[in-house]
């Protein structure tokens, strides 16, 4: 059975780092780990994304500069370091998966897989 497990969210003061991480298990074939992040009636915005094909990345304009997202080549989880946080940034964020992608953006529709999710509050 595929599964991804999150961790690392919390609460942190404005220009502060978080580390998130997102940990496959059960995956037989190449995929795509994104994280999304979604606000209390919010939509769904895909932040970042990482391709386990071709270590291709992704960022949205909106992370870009502060959030890197690399993995750990010894394991398969996916992190997102979050730096020169934001009140902005608060919300849940999920990592998610998606099978045989590449990370030249984020199609909200080809990721199936969902992690449960992590809060982040960042305090001004």
């Amino acid at each position: 059975e595929v599964q991804l497990a999150e961790s690392g969210g919390g609460l942190v003061q404005a220009g502060g780092s978080l580390r998130l991480s997102c940990a496959a298990s059960g995956f037989d074939f190449d995929y795509a780990i994104a994280w999304f992040r979604q606000t209390t009636g919010g939509e769904r915005e895909g932040v970042s994304c990482f391709s386990t094909i071709d270590g291709s990345t992704y960022y949205a304009d909106s992370v870009k500069g502060r959030f890197t997202v690399f993995s750990d080549d010894a394991k398969p989880i996916v992190y997102l370091q979050m730096n020169s946080l934001m009140p902005e940034d608060t919300a849940e964020y999920y990592c998610a998966a998606a099978p045989h992608y590449y990370c030249t953006s984020i199609v909200l529709s080809r990721f199936r897989l969902w992690g449960q999710g992590t809060q982040v509050t960042v305090s001004s």
